[in-house]
């Protein structure tokens, strides 16, 4: 959902909904004047913009995802504090001093993490060295769209299955809950779909889930319209797990991009700016093209000259509707299966 596919419009609409609306932070300013000259600062700028109108303009609860990867993670943190979010979710590394980050705030924060140990990892350091706990863990299975917190060989391996892994997070934080004396709410990501997976994830213990797919069909995200389309026309065989410049797998559809790419004919020229710590450019044999223009552009509605990640279930998107109209679909479905 980062460069600009979950802004200030997708995470308003999901706010006023009663969801929690995320606003991606990652070089969110892409639209934006200025932007090829100074992309950090502008997109900075922009973060902060873009909270203030989701918080104005829903009356909800806003939070940012951000990478820890990022060169300009603090930063991030900062004006997004600044800007009154209501949460930071953090992920793409582990966020062992964000509660160090956040510590003259009172804004809540969930690391994003993809096994047991590593929520147990997170927990351990912030009990010891902060004694701060997560407001909330987001758990993300190997279905998901985007960069995967998995080894290749594990993407399809069902001990690596979401169903699995929240129960083993559950289990790892039980300590810490008895210390605490509360629950710390466990949100299941990656291959949520209907109201019934809800449903099945609370059931297991849940206390709620993240989506990212089905928002993309809706009116109100930030993509332009090529981008949203790609995703009702897609296919189960357009889905494939490619290698990312940033050393890590990924789930994205198909394209000519990618096969050229994978051909080395999309060799980057330059940098627009370091935005994260693994980027290897100008060694152009680890760096087969600059992920961010390639995102960007795609965002833009320009799919020639990059391509889109996707989550699992994208081939069962079929329409594009809006976010009121999804979440009440979403809810009914839920009740439903509690019934």
């Amino acid at each position: 959902m980062g460069m600009g596919i979950s802004l200030d419009r997708l995470s308003t609409a999901v706010a006023k909904s009663g969801g929690i609306g995320v606003i991606s932070a990652i070089m969110c300013g892409a639209n934006e004047e200025g932007f090829a000259k100074h992309p950090t600062e502008v997109s900075l700028e922009a973060l902060k913009e873009y909270i203030k109108r989701a918080k104005e303009n829903s009356g909800g609860v806003v939070g940012v995802n951000l990478m820890v990867v990022s060169n300009d993670y603090k930063r991030y943190i900062q004006v997004s504090i600044d800007a009154g979010a209501d949460l930071l979710i953090c992920g793409a590394g582990l966020p062992l001093d964000l509660p160090h980050l956040v510590e003259t705030s009172d804004v809540g924060i969930a690391p994003i993490v993809s096994s047991g140990r590593a929520a147990r990892i997170i927990m351990q350091h912030w009990e010891k060295k902060y004694s701060r706990y997560p407001d909330a863990i987001v758990v993300e299975g190997p279905k998901a769209g985007g960069h995967l917190g998995f080894k290749e060989s594990q993407i399809f391996d069902p001990k690596f299955a979401l169903e699995i892994l929240v129960v083993d997070v559950l289990r790892e934080i039980e300590p810490f809950e008895q210390r605490v004396g509360k629950k710390i709410p466990v949100i299941v990501a990656g291959g949520i779909y209907t109201g019934e997976d809800i449903f099945n994830f609370v059931r297991k213990g849940a206390s709620g889930v993240q989506m990212g797919t089905r928002f993309v069909a809706t009116h109100e995200c930030d993509a332009a319209q090529p981008f949203k389309d790609a995703y009702v026309k897609a296919r189960s065989e357009d889905v494939v797990i490619i290698k990312s410049p940033v050393g890590l797998p990924g789930r994205a559809l198909k394209c000519s991009f990618l096969d050229e790419a994978t051909a080395g004919k999309r060799r980057p020229k330059r940098c627009i700016t370091k935005c994260i710590k693994s980027c290897k450019f100008p060694d152009t044999s680890n760096t087969p093209y600059c992920i961010s223009l390639a995102l960007i552009n795609v965002q833009r509605g320009n799919l020639d000259h990059g391509f889109i990640f996707c989550g699992s279930n994208v081939d069962r998107v079929d329409k594009i509707v809006h976010v009121k109209e999804l979440m009440k679909e979403l809810v009914e479905g839920y009740q439903a299966a509690a019934a």
